[in-house]
């Protein structure tokens, strides 16, 4: 596919670069200032954006994004998966509804709808400060239309960086390319047409919120006493869910742990070792994701995430059994 050619300028051959600052006053020009405002467009804006999502090795995934906020201030989306069987998910306010092949529509109370977009990064870049790194690269055309580049590195060199090309105009991002270590193109996510309106798309006033369905409760669980601990985790990530789950094809429990910087989620699966059964250690990619499992100690320990296999082996190796 030709969307996949990307060209990566070596950090050293630009004559100037302009870090973020992480204080709260900046130049209006600073990555910051590009980085609020394209926050205050995802939310504040009505729009309609369609985009493909590229992976090697894998078909294209094109979508159609909406977004509105009506006169009472509400916002309402939708993500629409064009491609197969689709899948479309709604959100109107904190209700998110999804509509799924073969699985009977739901709906979660949340603010964010879990897409190809980072959206911690779209809606609160702010928090990315601890792990990254952002530098003003340049200008240039993305979609027809003047784009702000964006280098996103991780501090530490434990993750993949990114590019991002931002609106001149409106500050939406239109293009996202992750990069691998050796600066080898990952995945992209390309906007194809982006339009801008002053109310929103007609599609949000067809939606009867009463038709939409069920908020679906998760009772939630006692609190998880595990045995063991990460010693190790890359800096700026965090660890937000916490849990046991059943494997879907035994009666086996894992602990479930993710680890997530805002842009990366990273989940850890911990399961006992069983002597009889010896598990061959295993590293390798689902699509564009690092899956590792190896034996460490008394666990089997799989790690999943767009993450270099380098720092999931890091991980892995750092968990013990808390003394």
């Amino acid at each position: 596919m030709t969307l996949l050619i990307s060209v990566f300028v070596p950090f050293q051959s630009f004559a100037q670069v302009q870090k973020i600052n992480t204080t709260n006053s900046y130049t209006p020009n600073s990555a910051q200032a590009w980085l609020a405002k394209m926050s205050e467009a995802v939310k504040s804006l009505n729009y309609t954006i369609s985009f493909v999502l590229l992976k090697p090795a894998v078909d294209s995934q094109p979508y159609l994004w909406r977004h509105g906020v009506n006169e009472d201030g509400l916002e309402m989306e939708q993500l629409n998966l064009l491609n197969g069987p689709g899948r479309e998910v709604v959100r109107i306010g904190n209700k998110v509804s999804y509509f799924e092949p073969n699985v009977p529509p739901y709906s979660l109370q949340t603010s964010i709808i879990n897409g190809p977009f980072p959206s911690e990064f779209l809606q609160n870049p702010e928090k990315l400060l601890l792990g990254y790194e952002f530098i003003m690269i340049g200008r240039s055309r993305i979609a027809g239309r003047s784009a702000q580049q964006i280098r996103i590195i991780s501090k530490d060199k434990t993750r993949f960086g990114l590019n991002v090309w931002l609106d001149q105009e409106t500050g939406l991002l239109l293009k996202l390319n992750m990069f691998g270590q050796e600066g080898q193109l990952l995945e992209q996510i390309q906007v194809t047409s982006i339009q801008i309106a002053k109310e929103p798309d007609p599609f949000f006033a067809k939606i009867e919120p009463g038709m939409l369905p069920e908020v679906v409760s998760f009772s939630t669980s006692a609190t998880l006493n595990s045995l063991w601990e990460i010693g190790y985790i890359p800096r700026g990530m965090t660890i937000v869910k916490r849990d046991l789950r059943r494997l879907s094809r035994s009666s086996g429990v894992v602990e479930y742990i993710m680890l997530s910087d805002g842009l990366v989620d990273v989940s850890v699966y911990l399961q006992g070792r069983d002597n009889n059964k010896p598990q061959d250690n295993l590293v390798g990619t689902v699509q564009s994701d690092t899956l590792l499992t190896i034996e460490h100690g008394e666990l089997i320990i799989t790690i999943i995430g767009k993450l270099p296999a380098s720092t999931a082996n890091a991980i892995a190796k750092s968990i013990q059994r808390i003394k």
